[in-house]
């Protein structure tokens, strides 16, 4: 893990490749491409990526053994153990703070009663195995002993307790931080715990600091990649980007690691949890759950729980999925399977919904006239003429299992038609009282007709939504489109708030014996303008707001990770009562309706970091820069900050790391206000 405390640029060297451009992706893969991987630790284990469990993400240090047996037993109880979650972690903090008199760890007595040992010979009673944590530092992230010269000691001791997988932490050693400085305390972990002749996982976790996909392999089963994880879509997308580049470097028993699930604790949506599965399962991912599954939701085991997308993660071949391309913030990923099929994420990475599409032929496959198609979220079938499109909602992902295989593709020919369907033309927000035109769409790109095609719409009670054509075919042919005008329209009594519109296209198969439903869905916000005259955006309603670490802060600074751990915001001795908290990199957007002329603030790193970080801060109008105050840093006092947003339907204050790396990045948005009509 990478406490608040060090919080560095994670994945330098795959970070500084990226630029979010096709052509970019394209060359650094061609890049990646030609290098030679480490030669794989011949330990023989993680085989496919290792499943599991880690307390760290949703307990921090206060772990126990009642957690760790209570989670073994869910595991087994909810079915996740028979899905393929085996690993039951747990992360630093275990230990007391000071070694016994032979140099040995102790496990604190109040939270491992039963010592390591007995909280192990539980775990192993449900057919479960378990994992420790230490840090190859004089101590752990959290200050407690580390193994740096107690190698051996502590591999044996680990062993003797009955330990199987061990996460090694980069904190507090006294080291240069160079690579060979790293790989020398690695590797004499790695020899410690090939000596005690115990199977056991060794996963390195130096955050991507020195490329260690380069050389990790040589020494451990997998190597994080990045910095920590945090339970924002910002968070996850941004380390997606870096980890999605690394596929040349991953086979079995060795294996890319972008950090822990978040899956569950709250942060995201369901749709944005279902991509950051999605992805970590193309990516060959370790899977570490990193919620309370005593607490999880039955939307949360259904993500979690999802065999088909596991059976991606653990496919024996061992490929990590490659970018086939990217336009518009939508990604197409293909993934090499054992039996020759593909997977194929559509991933959508923007604020709007939009279609995303490929070819069966463009990802390997055989040219031929019709593969059999499992969408993996919607347990589906389908049969397809070759064309692989979606309308993916905002920050969504599609997952499709593709098969040229000729049984799979005659058979295919029974199930209903891959229908490409999608809400058009709805508006991100629209304003009380008003109304929208969308429109449906459902495209046949099967090799048969789709029949009896029908499209609905449901809006939320009270407001109304007419259709202005047709809204069925008796027959829809291979590439023919069935497209319906709707008029939506919203009482003026309507609140804020985000709103879902549904819909479904119903059709048969041509024979008439099979039907299909596929479900229509898009988000709408309702959103009313500012007041006329000054008021602070503190007291507004944001449309959204994403923060590097922890949530953004209403009137205090940003603290650390839990939201309402800020101080009252102070920049250079200065205190402000009113303002916003965040940590770069972050985004927080408002709706002006066009009503508004003015944005201003005074912009500044917060004291609470205490003489480090820097940052810089913008106001965007309608994509456009409005506003930049330059890179400022903790030395600074506060900047006045003056926008001219005049007409600007939507406004973003956005804080970037000013190019140095988001350590210690809290930035304040001291007496924000907006000036409107």
């Amino acid at each position: 893990m990478l406490r608040p405390i060090r919080r560095l640029l994670a994945c330098a060297t795959a970070c500084a490749l990226w630029t979010g451009a096709l052509g970019a992706v394209a060359v650094t893969t061609d890049v990646l491409a030609t290098a030679t991987p480490a030669a794989a630790l011949d330990n023989g284990l993680a085989t496919t990526p290792p499943m599991g469990f880690n307390d760290w993400n949703a307990f921090g240090c206060d772990v126990s053994e009642a957690l760790i047996e209570q989670t073994a037993d869910y595991l087994v109880s909810s079915g996740l153990k028979a899905a393929g979650y085996t690993y039951v972690n747990i992360d630093d903090c275990w230990m007391t703070h000071d070694r016994d008199a032979a140099g040995q760890l102790v496990p604190d007595p109040a939270k491992f009663p039963d010592g390591i040992k007995g909280t192990a010979d539980y775990v192993h009673s449900k057919g479960l195995k378990l994992g420790i944590y230490e840090d190859a530092g004089t101590t752990t992230c959290a200050g407690y002993p580390g193994s740096l010269g107690h190698e051996t000691t502590d591999a044996r001791s680990f062993a003797d307790w009955g330990v199987d997988y061990l996460k090694y932490d980069n904190c507090n050693n006294p080291g240069d931080g160079s690579r060979a400085d790293i790989i020398k305390r690695y590797t004499a972990m790695r020899d410690a715990l090939l000596a005690t002749g115990r199977p056991i996982v060794f996963s390195l976790c130096e955050w991507g600091n020195q490329s260690p996909w380069e050389w990790g392999a040589d020494l451990g089963n997998s190597w994080r990649t990045t910095g920590d994880i945090s339970d924002s879509y910002s968070s996850m997308l941004s380390i997606f980007k870096a980890n999605m580049l690394l596929a040349p470097y991953a086979s079995p028993g060795a294996w890319n690691d972008p950090d822990m699930l978040e899956v569950g604790n709250g942060g995201m949506t369901d749709t944005e949890y279902r991509s950051h599965f999605s992805l970590w399962s193309m990516m060959d991912s370790p899977l570490l759950i990193g919620t309370d599954l005593r607490e999880a939701t039955p939307e949360t085991l259904a993500i979690l729980g999802n065999k088909d997308v596991i059976a991606l993660d653990q496919d024996s071949l061992g490929q990590q999925a490659t970018v086939l391309s990217i336009s518009h913030d939508g990604y197409v990923l293909t993934k090499n399977l054992a039996n020759g099929d593909r997977a194929v994420a559509l991933f959508n990475a923007s604020d709007q919904a939009q279609r995303i599409s490929t070819t069966a032929a463009a990802t390997g496959l055989p040219k031929q006239s019709g593969y059999a198609v499992t969408d993996l979220w919607q347990h589906t079938a389908y049969q397809s003429a070759g064309t692989l499109a979606a309308t993916v909602p905002a920050h969504g992902t599609v997952l499709l299992r593709v098969s040229a295989s000729a049984k799979k593709a005659a058979a295919a020919l029974a199930d209903p038609p891959l229908l490409d369907t999608g809400l058009t033309g709805v508006p991100a927000h629209i304003e009380p009282g008003q109304s929208a035109a969308i429109a449906t769409y459902a495209t046949d790109l099967g090799s048969l007709p789709a029949t009896k095609v029908s499209v609905k719409v449901n809006a939320p009670a009270g407001w109304t939504v007419q259709a202005g054509g047709a809204t069925n075919t008796a027959s829809l042919a291979n590439g023919k489109t069935l497209t319906t005008p709707w008029t939506l329209t919203v009482p003026a009594s309507t609140p804020n708030g985000d709103y879902a519109l549904t819909g479904t296209v119903t059709y048969r198969t041509v024979t008439g014996k099979r039907s299909a439903t596929v479900p229509l869905s898009a988000d709408v916000s309702v959103l009313t303008p500012p007041p006329s005259g000054a008021s602070y955006l503190s007291d507004l309603d944001w449309i959204s707001a994403t923060s590097g670490w922890g949530p953004v802060e209403k009137d205090t600074s940003n603290g650390e990770s839990a939201a309402g751990d800020g101080k009252p915001i102070t920049i250079g001795g200065t205190v402000y009562a009113k303002g916003l908290g965040v940590h770069a990199a972050s985004t927080i957007t408002y709706y002006l309706g066009g009503r508004c002329s003015a944005v201003d603030a005074v912009v500044g790193v917060d004291d609470e970091e205490t003489g480090a970080g820097s940052a810089d801060f913008q106001v965007t109008a309608d994509g456009a820069t409005a506003a930049d105050s330059g890179v400022v840093d903790s030395t600074e006092d506060g900047k006045p900050l003056h926008a001219d947003v005049s007409g600007a339907q939507v406004i973003q204050l956005v804080v970037t790391d000013g190019g140095d790396g988001s350590t210690s990045d809290h930035g304040d948005w001291a007496d924000a206000k907006v000036t409107c009509t």
